[in-house]
């Protein structure tokens, strides 16, 4: 039975996915290399509890109880040694996750499972250099990852059957909705779904259909809010096949085909201009503050969120 956790990287997914093992009971070990980089996502925990306590999903003393069970350390072998869980959480680099796995092989308990908050790398090429391929498997958390319900987990066909079970059940108790792919698929299944989208909304803006706010409008007026209780496969049924079968045949072939990301974003990155981070993206945000923008993010999430649990009443 797991009863602690540990949580490698505390940044933007790793502070997430800590306060939800936290916030579950689960003790926590949320390591980083640093400690003003702990201090910081500590600070982002305690920020989203009281969004938490505010919106009524949880209660002061809820939030008191997550902050204490989250241990703050830079000793990596400190963070590890008693974990039953281990979930790495450190930037998408393959040399940088292989050196980390090496030491958690050397550090954590024989019987821990290792798992990769990876959106980039199949299970097979994290696993390359592993000495225990049958206890790693991918849990691959939405950001921000203490609101959004989805892991996707991906198992390696090394991966033993105890782990895979033990992680889809331990996501269940955490309050996620976890999926279990059949195959490692480059992308998973979210993120190939939303390139796809994302390729066509930028494609859109290129041709000059639409601006930008108004290519979102569909998105979040349309779209999106069907999509919140009702997927695409269901929205096909629910529309009849034989209806989508003559949307496809004649949208397919006009459908944007590129294979490269949209000469918009390159052509954006080019100039350093890289969104919020820098204040300017394909919408400016010299004038808005990007911390109350993502703080009335949260809030619909978790009203969302709260609306979903509720069946929709």
């Amino acid at each position: 039975m797991t009863k602690h956790v540990a949580v490698i990287g505390s940044g933007v997914m790793g502070h997430g996915i800590a306060q939800v093992y936290a916030l579950a009971g689960f003790s926590v070990s949320l390591y980083d290399l640093q400690e003003e980089l702990l201090q910081k996502a500590r600070a982002s925990i305690e920020k989203s509890l009281s969004l938490l306590e505010h919106e009524g999903v949880i209660t002061e003393q809820d939030k008191s109880a997550a902050l204490e069970r989250i241990v703050l350390t830079t000793d990596l072998p400190q963070a590890v040694a008693d974990a039953d869980v281990i979930t790495e959480a450190v930037p998408e680099v393959i040399e940088l996750k292989w050196q980390l796995f090496a030491e958690l092989e050397q550090y954590a308990k024989p019987e821990a499972i290792i798992a990769s908050n990876t959106s980039t790398f199949s299970i097979a090429r994290l696993i390359e250099k592993a000495q225990s391929p049958h206890r790693f498997i991918i849990t691959h958390f939405f950001n921000p990852a203490q609101l959004v319900p989805l892991v996707e987990i991906v198992r390696h066909e090394k991966t033993a059957e105890e782990v895979v079970a033990a992680t889809v059940g331990l996501m269940k108790r955490i309050g996620k909705a976890p999926v279990l792919l059949k195959k490692d698929m480059p992308g998973f299944i979210a993120n190939r779904l939303q390139a796809a989208l994302m390729r066509e909304a930028f494609h859109l803006l290129a041709e000059g259909v639409a601006d930008a706010e108004e290519i979102d409008t569909v998105m979040k007026e349309g779209i999106g809010f069907r999509w919140a209780f009702v997927g695409p496969i269901e929205t096909a049924d629910f529309g009849g096949l034989d209806t989508w079968k003559r949307v496809m045949d004649n949208l397919a072939p006009e459908l944007d085909q590129s294979t490269t990301a949209p000469a918009i974003i390159a052509e954006r990155v080019e100039k350093g201009e890289l969104g919020t981070k820098t204040g300017t993206g394909i919408y400016s945000y010299e004038h808005i503050s990007v911390a109350e923008k993502l703080h009335a993010r949260d809030e619909q999430f978790i009203r969302l969120a709260k609306l979903k649990k509720s069946g929709g009443n």
